[in-house]
């Protein structure tokens, strides 16, 4: 009897213990789901009727056609009041809202962003003018570069602009909002088109046009208040703007690269503090998923590269390279230029090669690494002097086999290296391109985790810097002492200096 007794009793407290168990679970799978579901992309993003578009010109073109007459353009030119009121006012206003912002939310995301509306002949006029004449292809630079294709490869100007001024319901990221008013911001983005121009126009009208665009903004209250610190200028071919940018030397830059040897960038125009490395826009389609997977069994070249072997500067590498590589088994080396033809060839050989040789040009930098991931080539980069984009957040020891150029001109020593290279190591080294190539694709809309995404990323980290020097700036007295500017930071170089033991 005491038995049963026993048995009964510890009936309902087991079948409550089950019921709180099962009650738990649930509740644990609903938390996760919707903790997975907040962290995925909408699904409203996906909407069929607003599809993706990574061709420049065909984005270029939806954009004249269908959104550029929509536009109302609200123009930003100075007029009226005294400098000093005008700066006096938005200084006022700016601290009225960092105040508000210290006692509300911690700075960070998203970043607030004013985009000037500058004079149509700054912006819409040079994209019409790329549009209209874009195939004419026998326009080409002195090196024999068609100059249509160069501006493709460096229209970082483009995406970032026309991402910023879509409507919010068609806009993708979250790492950045357009603000209207001017002391709402924390950067101020110039939307001039300093590529177009520099290509595309005589040489004296461009230079014209720069020194018109350089009044326009210094002229504005903002760029006054911080003396430009907080705005952004996207000069990524490294000739451009090259008349006037001594002037906006305290800007934020958008660049394909440092450039340390002084050919393109004067010392202390150009940091890693003060300005950011954007990638260039490849020049070859992306192999997708399908493509990785067909292109696998016939990457049989183990190095290929396609280019011009005979370059300035840092790129003299490229002769010594191709005379130490050339005929070697399994290895293409040949010449050749960017114009159609060109990006087919290309194209074709870097998804029959496992790995992709990118040396410096004339520049540390080149379009042909970012063409090399976008293909699932693994890149191979021989440029001592490089500064990888974006390499806050991507680390790319896990996407390129990274030499010096002193190892790489060795006999024999690149190829033995490659081939000494375990299958397993190159299987991670493809499955980190497949993972990387879309932080590398502008597109329109803009995506999140590619290259627009982590451009404001990366500049939301320059803020408080920023306001640290602007703020100083307004108080120290001048000739009291020094204020560290770019010019004062350690070089981008690795050449050798009597004073580095006293630097260190």
């Amino acid at each position: 009897m005491v038995g049963k007794h026993h048995h009964t009793s510890h009936r309902p407290r087991s079948k409550t213990l089950i019921f709180m168990l099962l009650l738990f679970s649930f509740s644990l799978l609903i938390i996760l789901y919707t903790f997975s579901s907040s962290t995925r992309p909408s699904v409203s993003h996906l909407n069929p009727s607003n599809p993706t578009e990574t061709s420049f010109v065909a984005s270029l073109e939806q954009f004249l056609i269908h959104k550029a007459p929509k536009l109302t353009f609200r123009d930003d030119t100075v007029r009226g009041e005294s400098d000093d009121d005008l700066r006096k006012k938005l200084d006022e206003m700016v601290f009225e809202r960092e105040n508000r912002l210290l006692h509300e939310n911690p700075v960070g995301f998203p970043v607030k962003v004013y985009v000037y509306e500058m004079p149509k002949k700054f912006t819409l006029d040079l994209l019409w003018l790329f549009h209209n004449t874009y195939k004419e292809t026998s326009n080409a630079t002195s090196n024999g570069s068609p100059v249509h294709r160069l501006i493709e490869q460096h229209s970082v100007d483009y995406w970032l602009w026309a991402d910023l001024i879509s409507p919010e319901s068609e806009r993708r990221l979250k790492s950045v909002v357009r603000v209207h008013q001017q002391h709402e911001a924390d950067f101020f983005y110039v939307p001039f088109f300093t590529t177009i121009s520099f290509f595309l126009l005589e040489k004296q009208q461009c230079k014209a046009l720069y020194r018109e665009a350089l009044k326009w903004v210094t002229d504005q209250p903002a760029w006054k208040r911080s003396e430009g610190r907080d705005h952004i200028f996207p000069i990524h071919h490294p000739w451009s703007f090259k008349t006037v940018r001594k002037n906006v030397k305290k800007a934020i830059w958008l660049l394909p690269d440092m450039d340390s040897t002084g050919n393109w960038y004067k010392p202390g125009q150009v940091s890693l503090e003060k300005d950011l490395i954007l990638p260039y826009v490849p020049n070859v389609d992306r192999c997708d998923d399908k493509c990785l997977s067909e292109s696998a069994p016939m990457r049989t070249t183990l190095l290929f590269f396609r280019g011009r072997l005979k370059r300035n500067a840092g790129g003299k590498i490229r002769a010594k390279l191709g005379a130490e590589l050339s005929g070697v088994k399994d290895v293409i080396i040949t010449e050749g230029t960017a114009g159609e033809g060109g990006k087919l060839a290309a194209q074709g050989g870097m998804r029959r090669s496992l790995f992709c040789l990118c040396p410096a040009g004339d520049t540390p930098s080149s379009a042909r690494l970012f063409d090399a991931i976008v293909s699932g080539c693994i890149p191979v980069i021989v440029s001592d002097e490089l500064e990888f984009p974006f390499e806050g957040i991507l680390d790319y020891k896990k996407v390129a086999v990274i030499v010096s150029s002193s190892d790489a001109i060795q006999p024999g020593w690149l190829i033995n290296h490659l081939r000494s290279l375990t299958p397993s190591r190159v299987k991670e080294f493809q499955n980190s391109l497949a993972e990387y190539s879309r932080h590398f694709l502008y597109s329109s809309p803009a995506q999140p985790l590619g290259p627009e995404d982590l451009t404001w990323r990366m500049i939301a980290g320059k803020l408080v810097n920023i306001e640290l020097h602007t703020r100083r700036s307004q108080r120290v007295v001048k000739g009291s002492r020094s204020i560290c500017r770019c010019d004062c930071w350690r070089p981008n170089s690795t050449a050798s200096n009597p004073l580095s033991p006293l630097l260190s």
